[in-house]
């Protein structure tokens, strides 16, 4: 980002009160631009598309979308543009929600504005904020179970969804069982650095993984029309069902192809 351009700011957030709050705090800023204001995730969508901003500012439950769905749809559609997650309440379930949907950070409505303002600015930075979020004890364990999960349905689909390497997995259950990154870098023998840059990568493995599920979801949905001999709502295909699939998908892609010519 050039040393004088402004950071860019949506605003998406249903409580009018806490969203002006919010463009009350970023417009005494030199450094921050508010771009524009939403009151669900649907409109916020409809301005990254027009003005992609540097962050969106979203509120995890607003409107029909949630903010892990149209956070998904913003990594996809705009991978530079970053995420900043807005809880009500600093529950677990949403935090793992926010990790896994490639948020960079997240943000509880009794923040302070300070610490709005620093987030803001370490997010532009290119930081990941959230990933001290995997060094909570809880929420590392259900990381571990979350990869344990989708196991199976990674060897269903040759090994499509990432996997834990075996350093990662050590990280994680030592963190699972109250570790410090201190003891865990003794155990380990390695720095913190190391540490946090394996937390990274599980980060990236989660945030990939979520979206691979997504386009999963998608297809089961949409594609068993084109293959009505095949169940592909169930959990598992097996090969002889996804030949059948891919066969008579095929023939499908031919039939509109000549249809067309």
């Amino acid at each position: 980002m050039p040393a004088m351009e402004k950071i860019k700011i949506l605003l998406s957030d249903p409580q009018v009160l806490f969203r002006e709050g919010m463009h009350f705090t970023l417009s005494a800023e030199e450094d921050l631009e508010v771009t524009g204001e939403t009151t669900n995730n649907e409109e916020a969508l409809a301005f990254v598309e027009a003005d992609p901003p540097h962050i969106v500012i979203l509120n995890i439950r607003n409107g029909e979308m949630d903010g892990t769905a149209a956070t998904r749809q913003i990594k996809r559609n705009f991978p530079s543009v970053a995420v900043i997650m807005v809880v009500d309440k600093e529950e677990e379930e949403l935090l793992f929600a926010a990790v896994k949907c490639g948020a960079r950070a997240y943000l509880s409505k009794d923040s302070s504005p300070d610490y709005l303002l620093d987030l803001i600015r370490v997010v532009a930075q290119g930081s990941q904020p959230i990933i001290e979020s995997l060094m909570v004890p809880s929420l590392a364990s259900r990381i571990l179970k979350e990869f344990e999960v989708l196991s199976p349905l990674s060897e269903q689909l040759r090994n499509v969804l990432a996997r834990l390497s075996i350093r990662e997995s050590e990280i994680l259950g030592s963190i699972a069982v109250g570790n410090s990154l201190e003891q865990i870098a003794v155990s380990l023998n390695c720095n913190e650095g190391t540490i946090r840059k394996h937390l990274r990568s599980v980060l990236n493995k989660l945030v990939a993984n979520e979206q691979t599920r997504a386009v999963i979801d998608v297809a089961k949905r949409g594609l068993p029309s084109l293959a009505p001999g095949v169940d592909l709502t169930a959990e598992y295909v097996t090969r002889k069902e996804f030949n059948e699939f891919k066969e008579s998908l095929m023939q499908s892609f031919k039939s509109l192809t000549r249809e067309s010519s």
